[in-house]
This record gives structure tokens, C-alpha cells and sequence, in this order.
């Protein structure tokens, strides 16, 4: 089991849920996806990728339907998950500590919080009561290759990992 305040491995949790992270999405620009910061780790902003290629485009709200949106946000926190497991490896997660959630709205869209419970509600699922986080879910005009969605989190990680 994994020395990380629970009982299980979460390695293991993904495995009884069916879910695989995928590979880590290359970076669009300079910046690492993840990095770690004493117990804590950072993930980049991450985007809904799928082998590569974005799973939708758009505004939410006009050319991407909340649901579509949401599936997105979900897949941004695989993303997310996949780097932070490339860095320090994911049975070493404590807690998740904060979700950021940047949502490309239409004029008078305001449903992001329901859009980056897409993530949420992954964390949850996966984590259980440590999956619980503080959040942030802000609309925005535009983002980065005209995605719908991008996600950030803050993982509290076990100390004793090396750096």
C-alpha cells in the first residue's frame, strides 16, 4: 500500500474504476507539466487532449454545450493527474488541495461551476473525502488553441518523496 494516509493505493483505485491516465500532454508552450514545490505539486494548466488532439473547440455556451464542456473538464483532470504521476507518481497524493478551472465562455454564460465539475467530481470519485478541494471555476474569452476548458490543481503530496 502506499504511505499516503490511506489505506489503498490510489494506482490501484484507478484500476478498480477502469480509468487509465493517459500519456502526458507535450507542453504548447515554456513550461514544464507539473512541479514540485516541498509536499506540494503544481500542475500546468491542461487541456482536454485525447491522443494528441483536442476533444472539442470553442465557447462554452455557443459552439460547446455545457455537458461537452463538462466532459472536457473532466479529461483536463486526467490530464492534470497524468502529470502530476509523471512527477512524483500518484499513490503519493495526501489531499488534493486546489482545482482551478478556466472555462471560454459566451457572452452570458455563467455555468462554469457545473462545467469544471467535470474535474471535481473525477477527484471525488477517485479520491474519496481527500479528493475534496477548494476550487475556482472563472470564465475567460479565450484560451489557448481555442480550447473550452483548462484545469490546474494543487496536490498535497507525501514529504518524504525525493525532489
Amino acid at each position: 500500500m502506499a504511505d499516503n494516509g490511506s489505506d489503498r493505493s490510489w494506482t490501484g483505485r484507478l484500476v478498480e474504476l477502469g480509468i487509465t491516465l493517459p500519456p502526458v500532454a507535450a507542453p504548447v508552450a515554456a513550461y514544464v507539466p507539473a512541479v514540485r514545490a516541498g509536499n506540494l505539486v503544481y500542475t500546468s494548466g491542461q487541456l482536454p487532449f485525447v491522443n494528441g488532439e483536442l476533444h472539442s473547440s470553442g465557447k462554452v455556451g455557443a459552439e460547446v454545450s455545457e455537458e461537452t464542456a463538462k466532459d472536457a473538464a473532466k479529461l483536463c483532470g486526467l490530464n492534470a493527474l497524468a502529470a502530476l504521476d509523471s512527477l512524483v507518481g500518484i499513490d503519493t497524493v495526501v489531499r488534493i488541495v486546489k482545482v482551478t478551472g478556466f472555462v471560454a465562455s459566451a457572452d452570458g454564460f455563467t455555468g462554469q461551476p457545473g462545467v469544471v465539475n467535470g474535474a471535481s467530481e473525477l477527484f471525488g470519485e477517485i479520491f474519496g473525502d481527500v479528493g475534496v478541494h477548494a476550487r475556482s471555476a472563472v470564465g475567460v474569452a479565450e484560451l489557448p488553441l481555442g480550447a473550452p476548458v483548462e484545469v490546474e490543481l494543487i496536490a498535497q503530496v507525501i514529504p518524504d518523496v525525493p525532489e
